[in-house]
């Protein structure tokens, strides 16, 4: 039974991805998966990989060693000197329990030499090394040329692999092909070797590296499959090709049919080759001018393969008659235990197989069956499309390196996702955390903005209240005072200018109030504020004030030299009202870390054990301020009032 090998076999190892690696880490994303897209296209027409089952010839097989460090070597001398352009090795193949197949002792380091009878030392074409990640491999190797005259080439192994079976070093090859064009002229020639191994099944020897049996099936995986043609038991008909025209044939190709397609195998044997076949060619139907173009004898199991290559001396010919000659057949016909048959028939012309799509007759006549006469010259086998022998193997050459390509390329394609993943989660995290961040942030600028609508709305009040009850307070005085002025018209005078003067003060402390830009004007000189207002206010109390560090109350923000100068006001305001007092002192002493502002009086006092004592005014100014106010009775009675203000803590310099 035919065996497929899958195309991610653990074959591919970690060498190959130490040599691919690299040049993939240079590409983009978008150029991975393109590579990968290119990988797939690129294999969906390629051969497949079939092996071979049941036995025959394997391949050459060098002595054993306990080191690689033995050189072998392996020469095929030609028939005459040919143009050669290509030379393919195929690996001896192992099936290994857990890796699944792989070649077997391939060699790790070897070089290609390739010569003429003038030319005995001969030309490397070719070398190759570990550093070229040959291995692991079941395809065959593709070694290009530039084309070049040969009539023998040599291949020497420098340093051998380990064999499977005993870990023996050795060194073993399936095939050995050399192109010419189309034509294998390796093929049946004199090979010579260093050592030669012979085994007592008869399947290693020299020979067989140009046996043209190979262990693969064609597989081309390309068009609807055909059956192969087979006779019916006990009959062996003489077959007969018309090419339709004469032509110079060199090349004939036998594929054989396959065993079955049933696991196990219903059939055990060569089933359809005959043990003599004879092959005549002739230009006249009744081959009264027959040239025999191959006498084939099969001696053993080991002759037989799954396509029989030969190249045949050039004959010009229409007519080609395939015949089973050998009289020990009789027998085995009267038992009814042979047959003949192929899956297809080849005859090549100039690299052309003219026999494709010709006509095949049978004598005696074949009955119609699905196996019939057509199949033989279809061009198709179980697998499909039959291909040129040097074009399928390099299409298994080329499956075999995109297919050690793409798990790289997955692989790496992989680790990009993942990484794309986890950087897409990282922004999602960040997107998330930004949007969390976007709506504390909004949260937080509309508390700050319903506490500055609040600290408006309070600041408001305040100057409502102290300046412009103040002075309505003041203006009530004045009028009162003008009433008792009738009779002089001198005072009567100055206390309207007074009233006039307060009036238009009221107005600025309104404007003030509505819109804080055009109160810019008010306490540029804080202290000159401060000292008129006490002598307008105080008038007729004893009083006296002082003033330290005037300098920084100069680098005070305008609002909060205006903050400063309602909280005195409203001091002074309060102890007009409330406190009776008959003296007032006031001491402001400015440093760069902090103010203090004490206001002292001699009046009835405060009760400073209740904690309600304050007037509300005070401590709202206070509040607005940023400010530490106090109220304590002095030792001579009256209400010592202190306000704290630090500067470098709410950073009210300019």
């Amino acid at each position: 039974m035919n065996q497929l090998v899958l195309a991610t076999l653990s074959v591919f190892g970690a060498a190959h991805a130490a040599l691919a690696s690299p040049q993939l880490e240079d590409l983009s994303l978008p150029q991975l998966e393109q590579r990968l897209a290119e990988i797939d296209t690129q294999l969906k027409p390629l051969a497949r990989f079939s092996l071979r089952g049941g036995v025959g010839a394997i391949g050459f097989r060098s002595t054993l060693h306990d080191s690689p460090d033995n050189p072998e070597w392996i020469e095929i001398r030609f028939d005459r000197e040919y143009p050669i352009d290509e030379i393919m090795l195929v690996p001896t193949i192992w099936r290994d329990a857990e890796a699944g197949f792989r070649a077997d002792a391939f060699p790790a380091a070897f070089r290609i030499l390739v010569g003429t009878a003038t030319n005995r030392i001969g030309t490397v074409v070719a070398s190759y090394d570990e550093r070229d990640h040959l291995l692991p491999r079941i395809a065959p190797l593709v070694v290009p040329l530039q084309r070049i005259s040969a009539s023998w080439v040599r291949l020497e192994a420098t340093r051998l692999s380990l064999r499977a079976f005993d870990r023996k070093y050795v060194f073993q090859l399936s095939e050995l092909l050399v192109f010419s064009g189309l034509e294998d002229v390796a093929l049946h020639q004199i090979v010579n070797s260093s050592s030669n191994v012979r085994d007592l099944a008869g399947a290693w020897n020299r020979d067989f590296l140009v046996d043209g049996f190979m262990p693969y099936l064609m597989n081309s995986a390309r068009e609807n499959q055909s059956l192969a043609f087979v006779s019916p038991i006990g009959t062996l008909p003489v077959l007969t090709l018309d090419l339709g025209a004469e032509y110079p044939l060199s090349r004939i190709h036998l594929h054989t049919v396959d065993q079955d397609d049933t696991v196990p195998q219903a059939y055990s044997g060569d089933l359809g080759i005959p043990r003599h076949l004879r092959i005549d060619g002739a230009k006249h139907a009744d081959f009264s001018d027959a040239v025999p173009l191959l006498d084939y004898r099969q001696t053993g199991i080991n002759d037989t393969g799954p396509i029989m290559l030969w190249r045949v001396p050039e004959t010009t010919c229409r007519y080609v008659r395939l015949a089973e000659t050998d009289p020990d057949t009789i027998r085995d016909i009267k038992l009814k235990k042979i047959r003949i048959g192929f899956a297809e028939i080849e005859l090549f012309s100039k690299d052309r197989n003219v026999a494709l799509a010709k006509p095949v007759r049978s004598e005696p006549p074949m009955p119609d069956s699905i196996r019939n006469l057509a199949s033989l010259t279809d061009g198709k086998n179980l697998y499909g499309k039959i291909l040129p022998l040097r074009n399928w193997l390099e299409q298994l050459a080329r499956r075999h390196n995109l297919e050690v390509e793409r798990p790289l390329v997955a692989t790496e394609l992989a680790h990009r996702y993942a990484r794309q993943k986890i950087n897409l989660n990282r922004m999602s995290w960040l997107a998330a955390l930004l949007a969390a961040g976007i709506g504390f942030t909004i949260l937080i600028d509309r508390n700050l903005r319903m506490r500055q609508a609040t600290r408006i709305k309070e600041r408001f009040a305040a100057d409502l209240h102290d300046e412009l009850g103040a002075n309505l307070h003041t203006i009530g005085l004045l009028v009162d005072l003008a009433k008792d002025s009738l009779d002089s018209r001198a005072e009567l005078t100055e206390l309207l200018d007074r009233c006039r003067l307060f009036t238009e003060r009221s107005g600025i402390a309104a404007r003030h109030c509505i819109n804080m830009l055009e109160a810019r004007s008010l306490c540029e000189d804080l202290v000159k504020e401060m000292k008129y207002s006490s002598s307008r206010l105080l008038a007729d109390l004893t009083h006296e004030i002082s003033f330290a560090g005037e300098a920084v109350l100069q680098t005070l923000s305008p609002r909060q030299r205006i903050d400063l100068f309602f909280f005195y006001k409203e001091c002074l305001t309060n102890i007009i009202r409330h406190s009776g007092a008959t003296s007032v002192s006031t001491r402001m002493q400015a440093t760069p870390q902090a103010i203090c502002l004490t206001v002292t009086d001699n009046g009835r006092g405060i009760d400073a054990r209740n904690p309600h004592a304050l007037p509300p005014s005070l401590k709202r100014r206070a509040r607005l301020l940023g400010a530490q106010v106090t109220a304590a009775p002095p030792a001579g009675g009256g209400t010592h009032i202190t306000l704290k203000l630090k500067l470098k803590r709410f950073g009210i310099l300019k």
